[in-house]
């Protein structure tokens, strides 16, 4: 064993066709969000005649809490059956997704679908970034995390502007869908071709200098990254609030650009400019945060996040809603890379994978969350009023970093 493990060899240019491949999976593991992105808020009101601005966005709150609560869990699966397995596993609970849409009779049934979609997104995206992290150096961590955010999210844009496009040239069920079922079936065969990444990070672990006395239990790592630790607190409260906020736009925007005269063409490019903003830029906010540190870029892009939301209010033109909706996606690609850096950077290898699983299942309870609120408060003051409200949840997350968390990366 000893002696396979010193053929393994860690970085990306080592490793690079495996890097690629996993980039192209979360590609489309990022298209299965974009594939609801823009019309399924749309479905709700106008197929199954949802009133309530909280009811419509429930099947948002079933797709953050099922991927909050499997990334917890995510992490402990992987090391016991595999990453590759995980991520198989994923894809093919995918399946399922789009083809309940297509014959959902009842809201009830899209509900479900989110769950499971929840679950898909758990299983794949987490495996494909902890992959990428394992075979990257400590000092590429920023780089690994933001090509993996990267292709996720541009898969989220490109699907929102096609979904969007078909159900304009169509209708909003089921056609869209199909490209769904297509998307599975690739992803699924590309997994099949991907490795376990295990030897890398048992190589890591060997060459980790941070100070480690005992194994931790999943409790001590809950509590070291939900409030002990500081730095992971504040990471893990700033992952919460911009997927609450993102949870917020998923289901308000298209309402907010409808009632503001936008066609469902219009609504699929603006609602697309956001998460395309978000993929493109991490590409560079994730090598920065290697090279200029963590903490800054993090609390910056936390206060961009909330800016835009306010000025997305305070403007009333397709130009400039599609300005702010790319501003959104700077300031959330300046944090999502970087806080997943930062968690690499604090977390020892040995105990990583179930600290970012922590990581995730706050961040992406946000998505619940989020949905919730925005709900609830559209309901009793109206969409604008819940989108000026939420955003001031990034604003603080933002005040917390600044003056609470410390600079994680070491050279």
């Amino acid at each position: 064993m000893e002696g396979s493990l010193n053929k393994i060899q860690v970085g990306v240019k080592e490793n690079i066709v495996q890097f690629s491949l996993l980039v192209l999976i979360n590609f489309f593991v990022g298209s299965m969000v974009g594939l609801e992105r823009t019309i399924l808020p749309i479905i709700g009101e106008e197929q199954f005649g949802l009133a309530s601005t909280s009811a419509a966005l429930s099947f948002i709150v079933s797709f953050g809490f099922s991927k909050a609560i499997v990334n917890f869990f995510a992490g402990g699966l992987a090391d016991r059956i595999g990453r590759k397995y995980v991520l198989l596993l994923g894809w093919g609970i995918g399946l399922a997704v789009p083809l309940l849409v297509i014959f959902a009779h009842a809201w009830w049934v899209i509900i479900f679908a989110n769950v499971l979609l929840g679950i898909n997104q758990a299983l794949t995206w987490s495996m494909t970034v902890n992959m990428k992290v394992d075979l990257a150096k400590p000092t590429q961590r920023g780089l690994a995390v933001g090509f993996n955010e990267f292709a996720g999210y541009i898969g989220v844009a490109l699907m929102a502007a096609v979904s969007g496009y078909v159900a304009s040239s169509y209708s909003l069920s089921p056609e869209p869908f199909f490209i769904g079922i297509v998307t599975v079936i690739i992803g699924f065969i590309l997994s099949l071709f991907s490795k376990n990444t295990d030897k890398h990070l048992k190589v890591q672990a060997k060459s980790e200098t941070q100070q480690m006395t005992d194994a931790l239990s999943t409790k001590e790592v809950f509590n070291r990254t939900t409030w002990k630790n500081k730095n992971l607190a504040s990471s893990s409260f700033a992952g919460l609030t911009t997927n609450l906020k993102d949870g917020m736009a998923w289901g308000l925007f298209p309402i907010f650009f409808a009632s503001g005269g936008l066609s469902v063409g219009q609504i699929g490019t603006v609602v697309a400019v956001y998460p395309a903003a978000w993929g493109f830029f991490q590409l560079f906010t994730g090598v920065l945060s290697d090279r200029i540190g963590r903490k800054w870029l993090i609390t910056t892009g936390m206060w961009l996040q909330a800016v835009s939301l306010w000025l997305i209010l305070m403007v009333n033109s397709h130009p400039l809603w599609l300005l702010g909706a790319l501003l959104l996606g700077i300031g959330t690609a300046m944090v999502y890379p970087t806080i997943m850096a930062s968690i690499s950077d604090v977390a020892h290898p040995d105990w990583r994978a179930t600290s970012m699983g922590v990581y995730r299942f706050w961040r992406d309870s946000g998505y619940a969350f989020g949905a919730l609120l925005a709900g609830l408060i559209a309901d009793m003051l109206g969409v604008s009023w819940s989108i000026a409200l939420v955003a001031f949840m990034p604003f603080l997350a933002g005040l917390i970093t600044a003056f609470r968390m410390d600079e994680t990366l070491k050279k």
